[in-house]
């Protein structure tokens, strides 16, 4: 686990920035998932089930003025940062994890 920092800034006014801290970068990762969510939920509040591709999801990030973070490099002692498009690179490849990991429990079932 590797503490890892989240760099919002979703608006151009300067005031819309903020940040949040995560145990991890899968942490993050889905705490961005999530926020997505949350945005989807406001605008369709009257739907009772929001599904949504990738596409869209990368569709949201890249709305954002800038969204970065930095990552704890323990073998450094320091962050290394990480933009926009390392996000999104994390994201597909936790979106897969999770597709594969979901694929191969459906065929434990049958």
């Amino acid at each position: 686990m590797s503490h890892t920092i989240l760099f919002l800034h979703p608006k151009p006014c300067p005031a819309s920035r903020t940040y949040c801290e995560y145990e991890s970068v899968k942490e993050c990762l889905e705490s961005i998932c999530q926020i997505y969510e949350e945005h989807l939920k406001r605008q369709s509040a009257d739907m009772p089930t929001i599904t949504y591709g990738i596409t869209q999801l990368f569709d949201f990030i890249d709305s954002f003025v800038d969204i970065s973070c930095v990552v704890y490099q323990k073998s450094t002692n320091s962050y290394a940062p990480y933009n926009k498009e390392w996000i999104k690179d994390q994201i597909y490849a936790l979106f897969r994890e999770t597709a594969m990991n979901t694929s191969h429990s459906n065929s434990k079932k049958r």
